[in-house]
């Protein structure tokens, strides 16, 4: 059993605190949001995220999980204190580290030599060996472990990983982070720090431009009237390809996809290459976004101004309530910007409300919003969605018309009951 500090609770830190205290672990989790570590200390979880909850409890009761605001109190006499801050990405894809170094700077003074300092945030390439110099001492061993956890499934990530990534220039270090996972019977990649960096960044430009990539093969579908839940099926069944990422939808999103691509691209310009085959993935997902607005602009004969849309899911995908970056907030400031006056419902619509666009008008349930609309657009794939009773939307919509852009619905049922209905690739 290691000591552990777990600095940041957001959905990485959160996850990994509880999940470690889950593998035997005694963990400290620290945060400067004095009325989240009051609820955490009560094992009430404030995002969403699926066994979370029931995982943070049952550190609790076991008494090696605990919280605390207090970073210095909280880092004493731990093995490792692994960072999970904020990594945002500015408009010209640099990396603002400002969360991290502020962190270092105070930890740097108080930190015993011993301590093994990991770094979970998705950072640049080269960081790890920056952290010297952002703690203000050549005597800590650092370690890039980056994250592969998916928001909606994050404990089962966590716990039922693909493999490890451990990165350090100290292989005692490395050993001891590996040591930390010794209960996960999968394979441990331990390499060089900017290696593990970089793997973090590889994983998901591969995974964008396979969204991208068959979002295109959609497009070209659609032209020449072939069917793409064919086409996909018939592609994923190739074990050189296999069938993950290649659903087609109205983009890609969320809080990682797009920073790190936008990372990526900006690292490999300082390094003297130009990235296009990521830019044009990128170029591909805007475009999207664009595509999905044209077909509900006609949908409704052309024109979006004076009408009313009708909008299922804001979250950039179903089981989180997370819409930063989502493809549906995208899609929708295209819309209001076009004239339409948009109504949505998402079943996690009670969060976050602040980050929305500012005049979208929210229902309460996915038979309300449809009062009156001209259009209903089906933007995240939530399951309750694919269980509404087609009838109750006929009656509701002004107009029968429906945009399903995640391929949800039974398109012969709801063509029997005489909805026009739209869709990605079909």
């Amino acid at each position: 059993m290691s000591r552990l500090a777990v600095v940041g609770t957001g959905y990485v830190g959160l996850t990994a605190g509880a999940c470690l205290a889950e593998l035997g672990h005694q963990v400290v989790c620290i945060d400067s949001d004095a009325e989240k570590i009051e609820r955490l200390s009560v094992g009430d979880v404030p995002i969403v995220e699926a066994g979370l909850e029931d995982c943070v409890v049952a550190g609790i009761k076991s008494g090696r999980l605990s919280f605390t605001t207090e970073l210095i109190v909280g880092v004493l006499g731990v093995d490792a204190v692994l960072l999970s801050l904020p990594t945002p990405v500015e408009l010209d894809g640099s990396t603002d580290l400002s969360a991290l170094e502020e962190v270092c700077r105070e930890l740097g003074v108080h930190l015993r030599k011993e301590t093994v300092v990991v770094i979970r945030s998705t950072v640049p390439v080269g960081t790890a060996r920056r952290m010297p110099e952002m703690l203000g001492r050549s005597d800590l061993a650092v370690v890039a472990n980056p994250e592969f956890l998916r928001e909606g499934t994050a404990v089962s990530d966590f716990l039922n990983p693909d493999r490890i990534v451990v990165g350090s220039d100290d292989p005692q270090a490395a050993a001891m982070v590996v040591g930390l996972y010794e209960a996960l019977d999968v394979p441990k990649v331990v390499t060089d720090p900017s290696a593990a960096e970089m793997i973090k960044y590889a994983s998901n430009a591969y995974l964008v431009t396979r969204l991208s990539f068959v979002n295109s093969i959609a497009a070209v579908c659609e032209g020449l009237n072939a069917d793409v839940d064919a086409v996909v099926k018939g592609l994923g069944l190739d074990h050189r390809i296999g069938s993950s990422y290649l659903r087609p939808g109205p983009g890609w999103g969320g809080s990682c996809f797009p920073k790190d691509t936008r990372s990526l691209v900006d690292m490999a310009r300082r390094g003297g290459y130009e990235f296009r085959f990521l830019e044009t993935a990128i170029a591909v997902n805007e475009e999207q976004f664009d595509r999905v607005v044209a077909k509900v602009g006609k949908s409704v004969g052309g024109a979006l101004a004076g009408r009313c849309v009708a909008v299922w899911g804001l979250t950039f995908k179903a089981g989180t309530d997370d819409h930063r970056d989502s493809p549906s907030i995208a899609v929708i400031e295209r819309m209001m910007a076009a004239g339409a006056r948009v109504v949505a419902y998402d079943p996690m619509v009670a969060q976050h409300t602040d980050l929305l666009p500012s005049g979208l008008e929210l229902a309460v349930d996915a038979i309300s919003v449809c009062q009156g609309a001209d259009v209903l657009v089906v933007l995240t794939e939530w399951p309750e969605f694919a269980t509404v009773e087609p009838r109750a939307v006929f009656q509701a919509l002004a107009k029968p018309n429906v945009v399903d852009a995640r391929g949800i619905l039974d398109l012969e049922n709801w063509d029997a009951l005489g909805f026009d209905v739209g869709s990605i690739g079909r």
